[in-house]
């Protein structure tokens, strides 16, 4: 993949997550404002649920912004394009679908699930 290609999908790829995540912080202070209004409160349990759920969006976007920040990183180095940890070149059409990726599809498969 060409330098310039990996440049303009990371930007394009920072600017959709930082519109995501600006978003879900602000449902994020919708939902806590909400929750301390009075009001129904059949389901007390709904507005902490809808929080921590906002909270982990916001998490999972701020780490995808750091993925981002390491990509770029491996552009300045000239290591972009290659697995992290076997130097192995991974495919142009991985790169594509996911500009960050650190691994080759084999080499994230082998690694534990985050869940």
């Amino acid at each position: 993949m060409k330098e310039a290609e990996a440049r303009e999908l990371l930007r394009a790829e920072r600017v959709r997550v930082r519109q995501l995540l600006e978003g879900t912080v602000t449902a994020a202070q919708d939902d806590r404002t909400a929750a301390n209004e009075p009001g129904d409160m059949t389901d007390s349990a709904a507005p902490l649920t809808t929080e921590e759920t906002d909270d982990a969006v916001a998490e999972s976007l701020r780490k995808r912004l750091e993925a981002i920040d390491r990509a770029e990183k491996r552009l300045e180095n000239g290591t972009f394009g290659r697995s992290v940890r076997s130097g192995v070149v991974i495919p142009d059409d991985r790169l594509e679908a996911d500009p960050t990726a650190e691994l080759t599809v084999e080499e994230a498969q082998q690694e534990p699930s985050s869940d």
